[in-house]
């Protein structure tokens, strides 16, 4: 029947199933959800039955409603339906419960289901890789094989999405080498999934080749923003822009996806100024009043430092979410500003707008910074108040605040009440014992993982190697970098060699460090170079020294840091003219050492000190304290260290 006959037919005689279902499947299109139920409603009560097409749209709005007794009623109708065994109504019913949030029954009626289609066996396949649950999905992908039905396209997509949110790179290559047998490599939405998975996988490399292979032709903005989008999350900013001008230069038009992108790769104080272009490019292709740039804005100028350009954002914004509040949240407490990031989360509360997961993380995250252990203990009451503790993401973060602010036992306390914990739980705990001093329970809690059959990723290999690095056990060390690369096919990054330059030259082994260093199979950064220049300061290593000092004054002339230590060196020698060409050096490029400075929080109020500081209101009395525990420390024979004198002269 033609479009003109049915908009006839439904004219000339309302009351018929085809009608409703064009007026259900109409309002479900337009996101009505609620109104397509009152629709069934009336359908019903019309004395017209439902049929095999009536019963997929509204159980598609009963799955964004998200409303289990919903999801039960409509099945309820279904069953006494004469359509309970019809494989397109009973495949809807299973994406229903998926997408309200309930697998385990899903899966109860996915077993029930007499005949599969692929359509099926993908509905399922994807309510497990949602979970990230790789077991399961084998054996389902084993069961659909077994069942002889042909795996698809979308089969390949769903497939690829786990491999990227697991982040096992082993496991992508064997889905993309599956799929190209299949035939699957000419979907273009397919190849468009293998690019973003490769670089959440940071094998960018796979993700070129993969964009490369899609024909000029045949790319679409989705193509472009996949491997745009795919720099930025590595937050790789001029191969962003660098793909975003061929874009361009192919006539290709930009879409908010692709702003968001590059947006999201500004990521440091350095590349505000492209921030800023962006931002002035978004708002002449008309996108500056979507929330959801703006909510990146906010993101983007916090993490350059521009916290106020943020805040003037978020103060003239028409319409908030929760991603509006949570991100200005997490300016602030990027910052260390934990009084503002609480002062604004109790707005957030005053203005009817709920915290969830992610404002809580941020908050938590302002703790661990400022060491605000009061405020995070009050921040685990109002998550166990708010039903936040049986989330995973909310636990990890409250691990890792009480860590770091030096509470390890009420760390583990969380661990242990855990009912779930991932790699990240693991990890985190891990990192914990390492950063408060108990290597031993932190390579026996490496062990215990690896026992329950957990795969460790490559951060937790960098919070082993730190746990070795600071005790000193230099062959253990070896033992799990050798263990990461040959058994687990983790590639080493610069992190991890930066450990084990750390452990080698707190050990005294400055000349294989630096043999190290000079045949890594990655291009060494400031932070393995200033690994090796920590270790030469400890161990008064002039020559070594000067020769990692020189590197360092190439990839970063202006940061003060390396010029400080290596002056630190030549003064522990005696060498003043060494310390004294360091100083020239400096003063020639213009380089100053910012003031030290400590964050001390008492009655809830943060104080900030720096060197000499006289400013504060309770100066007297604490410069009164501080004279008398200086003269007890010379009463008692303590002896400042030249060196630290030295150290406050550069202030």
């Amino acid at each position: 029947m033609s479009s003109c006959n049915r908009i006839f037919n439904c004219i000339s005689n309302p009351s018929t199933v085809g009608c409703f279902n064009s007026s259900i499947r109409s309002a479900v299109q337009q996101s009505f959800s609620q109104k397509a139920l009152i629709l069934f409603r009336q359908m019903k009560q019309s004395g017209i039955e439902p049929n095999n097409l009536t019963f997929p749209f509204i159980a598609k709005a009963c799955a964004r409603l998200s409303n289990l007794q919903n999801c039960q009623i409509i099945h309820t109708h279904i069953v006494k339906s004469p359509f309970s065994s019809d494989i397109f109504v009973q495949t809807s019913m299973v994406d229903m419960y998926i997408k309200s949030g309930r697998l385990d029954y899903s899966h109860q009626l996915f077993e029930r289901m007499s005949q599969r289609d692929v359509a099926s066996w993908n509905v399922i396949i994807m309510g497990f890789v949602q979970l990230g649950l790789l077991h399961n999905v084998s054996i389902l992908l084993h069961q659909m094989r077994l069942s002889e039905s042909k795996l698809d396209s979308i089969t390949i997509i769903s497939l690829t999405q786990l491999s990227a949110n697991v982040k096992n790179l082993a496991i992508l290559k064997s889905v993309h080498c599956l799929g190209i047998r299949i035939g699957s490599q000419s979907d273009v939405s397919v190849a468009n999934t293998w690019i973003a998975a490769y670089a959440k996988c940071n094998d960018l490399v796979s993700s070129e080749s993969v964009f490369n292979g899609i024909l000029v032709e045949l790319r679409t903005v989705v193509s472009w923003n996949s491997i745009i989008a795919g720099y930025a999350y590595l937050e790789r900013f001029g191969d962003s822009i660098r793909y975003f001008r061929s874009m361009c230069r192919d006539q290709i038009r930009p879409d908010l996806s692709t702003i968001i992108s590059l947006l999201s790769s500004c990521s440091h104080s350095e590349a505000i100024f492209q921030g800023m272009q962006i931002h002035s490019f978004g708002i002449r292709q008309g996108l500056d009043s979507d929330v959801s740039m703006i909510n990146t804005l906010i993101s983007m100028y916090s993490k350059c430092g521009a916290v106020v350009s943020s805040r003037y954002l978020f103060d003239n914004m028409s319409e908030r979410t929760c991603v509006s509040w949570t991100a200005m949240i997490g300016g602030y407490a990027q910052k260390g500003d934990v009084d503002e990031a609480l002062n604004l989360f109790s707005a957030m509360e005053m203005a009817g707008e709920k915290p969830d997961k992610v404002t809580l993380v941020a908050l938590l995250s302002a703790c661990s910074q400022t060491g605000a252990l009061e405020l995070g203990r009050w921040m685990n009451k109002y998550a166990i108040e708010n039903g936040f503790r049986d989330n995973v993401m909310v636990c990890n973060a409250l691990i890792d605040m009480y860590a770091k602010c030096g509470s390890i036992y009420e760390a583990r306390d969380v661990f242990d009440a855990m009912t779930e914990r991932t790699i990240v739980s693991w990890t985190t705990m891990i990192m914990g014992y390492a950063m408060n001093g108990n290597f031993k329970e932190a390579l026996y809690l490496f062990s215990k993982m690896v026992e329950l059959g957990l795969t460790p990723n490559h951060v937790t290999f960098l919070a082993v190697l730190q746990a070795c690095t600071h005790s000193g056990l230099l062959e253990k060390g070896w033992e799990y970098f050798d263990l990461m690369n040959r058994v687990y096919q983790i590639r080493p990054r610069l992190e991890h060699f930066s450990c084990l330059i750390d452990l080698l030259g707190r050990k005294g082994q400055l000349k294989k460090a630096l043999e190290l260093v000079q045949n890594m199979p990655v291009e060494p950064d400031a932070g393995v170079w200033s690994a090796l220049l920590s270790a030469c300061k400890i161990h008064n290593e002039i020559e070594v020294g000067e020769y990692v000092a020189d590197r360092l004054f190439e990839l970063e002339p202006r940061t003060a840091v390396s010029y400080v230590v290596m002056a630190n060196i030549y003064a522990a020698a005696g060498r003043w003219e060494g310390v004294a060409k360091v100083r020239t050096k400096m003063k020639s490029k213009g380089v100053r050492k910012l003031p030290g400075h400590s964050l001390v929080r008492v009655n809830g109020k943060v104080h900030k000190f720096t060197v000499e500081d006289r400013c504060h209101s309770e100066g007297l009395f604490i410069y009164q304290v501080l004279d008398g525990l200086a003269l007890q420390l010379k009463e008692a024979g303590f002896k400042l260290n030249p060196e630290y004198i030295l150290l406050n002269e550069w202030d």
